[in-house]
């Protein structure tokens, strides 16, 4: 039996204690002696998760702020990912150069054209569309701000988990500086960064700044073939400019531009399925040992934006302005591997005498191109604070268009396979209409009403589908070649992409050639097929086969054309409206009790088109309500200061979208021939818990912060094709799994983490030093959970069922613990600093996505142990 959409009773059980701890944490808090000491003050915490500068302890909300300082002591460096080890509840993991945010369980890995993401990132408040190329903005910055739970009014467009802002250091009016940073660490890590800043008159200001950054991977080559470098590599080097004009208090521009690149050898996934399939836990194994074959793997990314905020104080009105632009350039060739390596795996060469080795002369892979052109455009009006009612309103308005490609290439054999999408036209628009107020009823109590109406519109043209080309040829069998060495495909060069009335094999083997921009060196496609006129026969070509002669033209049967990909139509439009309402009530001057409901919306879309009536066209956006109370409490217990928070939660997250998979064409027969990944709206779930942080100045120049999140998740409907199961001796039918029980992946249910930090004076310098030891329960990468596989044929009856560790597809990642550290030397004159730093120093390897799929289980790892030093000079 289902239980009920709305289930509160956790959500009360949840108050009792979250109310008792509060009181009796305020009672300890008022009965310690009242004792003002100036040298142990607690610095407040200004953020603006709220669109607004305020002190954390106001906010009625649950966020984290991570200063620029903090992330370069604890070793996060650009590696922006690594702050999932500081803020309890968030995963972030990188696939294929996407990063891919889940706050509190919610999120979205859907990295393609029609995808979004599930936690909005932006870049000082400005939404960014494709989240690639992040980690070549995090230097020079003030602040990270993760704002947790929906925030569909405030920050609107897909930010259904909540929001990460990077904020970035703004220019000085007042004085002439800057830095000048050079770090070397392990794995040859090389890095430098500087910023200038330049005042101009006192009304204005210029600030310039830079890094650049190498270092090898934490992967490693593990196969015969050691001329290829693993996956992982990075090249990166960026750029800023940004400028600040005030010349009053009521005007105020600002403008940022910023570019960035990243070379190297791509984003790394580790395939486990055949270690899995062999009997070896990941849990046991290095997954960092990799059997890489065929082409190199390359990235060349260029991602560069420019944004700008003008506000104009009239007196009772305060008017804003903001827009930005962002352009992304993303190619990658993914490094291609036989998996990992295992206890007593012969990884030695394919040959005569070793028919079960490994054929590292083979070049199937994938390539991938991202062009994105996003803007957005927002203006403001909000009251100037006096009086007892405080408003803001405005429209929002965001456009992205994309083109995008995607070759999967199955090098070698009688028949050659692959996959394109290519999509020379891709459009998403969002306009938007918010107002969000706040009402004094006296000077303790406040109430909170927000209303956010929202109109999405998705379109898509271009070319979608399987590659299938018959070359089996006359006296034996020839192995087809494409992507060998050179090869680069079209994408946006073809031609055309209107494939109607491609009816005969001439005119679809030419539209299939039309795909490839340059064959590869050792590539025989072309020859094989041969000169392919205007409506007429196949050409003649040598055939190595068979001696390398040609023979008698013109050959009847030799090539067949089975599949091209088809024409691609999609679009979709949807309205929705988010709210808020809350209430806050301060107990005390430091003490802050609130309670609040919010709503929050991901984009929906369409799926892929196919000749079939079974996918539905579009899918709805995902939404959810989510309720909450907590306390911000700011005390001095015993005489020390600090701040204890508390917060309850609970979500109901609905129309949530699942990938399953559907049968997309048939035999002469009636049974299932094809199978494709389709969005569907078939979810359900529900997520609640208890989050607490605390932050306390003891003597001596010690501080300890301490945050636990304690969460529980439970898929409540949600029935899908499993994709671990597709059978292809039954024509690649796959069983149906109920989802129902399940927890949400990525969802640990207890995770923590506790920061010591201390800094002391000395006769030359201040000396300061932090560890962080942060721990996450296990928890799944995927919605199986580990459940059993089951096998069906083409009539659905039962063939066989299989553990999931034993077909390959383990999907728990253990319980770990990270240790981060770092230590400083500052100089007395404040100009020289001194670094050591180090992040996952026990070396953990741990999954943090998993992408599953016929004979794949692959891993997206953590990084690996990481230690460097640092010098700095502040002038």
């Amino acid at each position: 039996m289902n239980t009920p959409r709305h289930r509160l009773p956790p959500l009360r059980l949840a108050l009792t204690p979250l109310a008792l701890s509060v009181m009796a944490f305020t009672a300890a808090a008022q009965e310690a002696p009242e004792r003002r000491d100036d040298a142990t003050t607690l610095d407040a915490v200004i953020v603006t998760v709220e669109r607004r500068e305020q002190d954390l302890q106001k906010y009625a909300g649950t966020a984290q702020a991570i200063s620029a300082e903090d992330t370069r002591a604890l070793g996060i460096n650009n590696e922006l990912r690594n702050i999932q080890a500081v803020v309890p509840g968030l995963s972030m993991a990188n696939q294929e150069g996407n990063l891919e945010i889940f706050i509190r369980g919610v999120g979205s890995a859907n990295n393609t054209e029609l995808g979004d993401p599930g936690a909005a990132p932006h870049i000082n408040g400005a939404y960014i569309a494709r989240p690639r190329g992040l980690g070549g903005m995090f230097y020079d910055i003030e602040r990270v701000e993760i704002n947790k739970g929906p925030q569909g009014t405030l920050r609107g467009r897909n930010a259904l988990a909540g929001s990460l802002n990077i904020v970035t250091k703004r220019p000085d009016l007042e004085a002439f500086g800057g830095y000048a940073q050079i770090e070397a660490g392990n794995r040859d890590h090389r890095a430098g960064e500087f910023a200038l800043n330049f005042p101009l008159g006192g009304w204005a200001a210029l600030r310039l700044a830079g890094y650049a950054v190498e270092k090898d991977s934490s992967f490693r080559n593990a196969g015969a073939d050691q001329t290829l470098d693993p996956a992982g590599i990075q090249d990166e080097k960026g750029g800023r400019i940004s400028f600040l004009y005030e010349p009053d208090d009521r005007l105020s521009v600002f403008a940022m531009a910023d570019v960035g690149k990243e070379g190297g050898t791509g984003y790394p996934g580790a395939n486990i399925f055949t270690a899995a399939e062999a009997g070896f836990s990941p849990d046991d194994l290095d997954l960092r040992d990799v059997v890489y074959r065929g082409p190199q793997g390359e990235l060349d990314s260029t991602n560069w934006g420019a944004l700008a905020n003008i506000s104009y104080d009239f007196g009772a009105v305060v008017a804003e302005y903001n827009t930005s632009y962002r352009d992304v350039d993303y190619r990658q060739t993914n490094a291609a591997s036989e998996g990992i390596l295992w206890p007593g795996r012969d990884v030695s060469p394919r040959g005569p005498g070793n028919p079960d080795g490994i054929d590292y002369d083979n070049f199937s892979t994938q390539y991938w191109l991202t062009l994105s052109q996003s803007s957005t455009h927002e203006l403001r009006l909000s009251s100037s604070g006096e009086g007892r009612f405080h408003w803001t309103g405005g429209a929002f308005h965001f456009n992205e268009d994309q083109q995008v490609g995607y070759l999967s290439l199955a090098d070698k054999g009688t028949w050659f396979s692959g996959t394109e999408f290519t999509m020379p036209k891709v459009n998403g628009r969002s306009t938007a209409l918010f107002a969000d107020g706040t009402f004094d009823l006296n000077d303790r109590t406040r109430l909170k009403a927000g209303i956010r109406r929202t109109r999405e519109a998705k379109s898509r043209y271009g070319i979608g589908g399987n590659w299938a080309l018959g070359l089996p040829g006359q006296g034996g069998d020839f192995a087809t070649r494409l992507g060998t060495e050179g090869f680069v495909p079209a994408f946006m060069k073809r031609p055309n992409f209107d494939v109607t009335g491609l009816t005969s094999q001439a005119d679809m083997a030419r539209f299939l050639l039309e795909g490839i921009l340059q064959h590869g060196a050792r590539d025989t496609i072309a020859d094989q097929i041969g000169a392919v006129p205007g409506g007429g026969d196949f050409g003649c070509v040598d055939r190595p086969d068979i001696g390398g002669d040609t023979i008698d033209c013109p050959y009847q049967s030799w090539v067949q054309v089975n599949s091209i990909p088809s024409q691609q139509f999609g679009e979709s439009r949807f309205q929705f409206t988010d709210w808020r309402t809350g209430i806050e009530f301060d107990r005390t001057d430091d003490h802050m009790l609130y309670a609040t409901v919010s709503t929050g919306h991901k984009a929906g879309g369409f799926n892929d088109t196919f000749d079939v009536n079974v996918i539905p066209e579009t899918f709805e956006p995902e939404s959810i309500t989510a309720w909450e109370i907590g306390s911000k409490l700011s005390h001095r217990w015993f005489g020390r200061p600090g701040t204890f928070n508390l917060s309850a939660f609970y979500y109901d997250y609905d129309d949530q979208v699942f990938q399953d998979l559907a049968v997309i064409s048939l035999n002469p027969d009636g049974e299932p021939a094809g199978y494709s990944l389709v969005n569907r709206n078939i979810g359900r779930s529900t997520i609640y818990g208890v989050e607490a942080e605390s932050v306390t100045r003891f003597g001596a120049g010690f501080m300890l912060h301490l945050n636990a999140l304690v969460l529980d998740s439970e898929i409540k409907e949600g029935t899908v094709g499993d994709v671990r199961s597709q059978n292809y001796d039954a024509g690649g039918v796959t069983s149906l799994i109920d989802l129902s029980g399940n927890e949400l992946p990525l969802t640990s249910r207890f995770t923590g983490n506790v920061r010591l930090q201390h800094t002391s004076e000395l006769p030359f310098g201040t000396l300061d030093w932090q560890l962080l030891a942060s721990y996450r329960s296990a928890f799944y990468l995927t919605q199986f959970n580990d459940r059993d596989v089951v096998y069906v044929d083409q009539a659905g009856d039962f063939v066989r069922q299989e553990d999931a560790a034993t077909a390959g597809f383990p999907d728990r990642q253990r319980g770990e613990v990270t240790l981060n550290a770092g230590i400083g030397i500052t100089s007395l004159d404040g100009r020289w600093r001194y670094e050591l730093y180090g992040s996952n120093l026990l070396d953990n390897d741990v999954s943090q996505k998993a992408l599953v799929g016929s004979r794949l289980n692959i891993r997206f790892l953590n990084d690996a142990r990481s230690y460097g030093a640092r010098l700095r000079y502040q002038f």
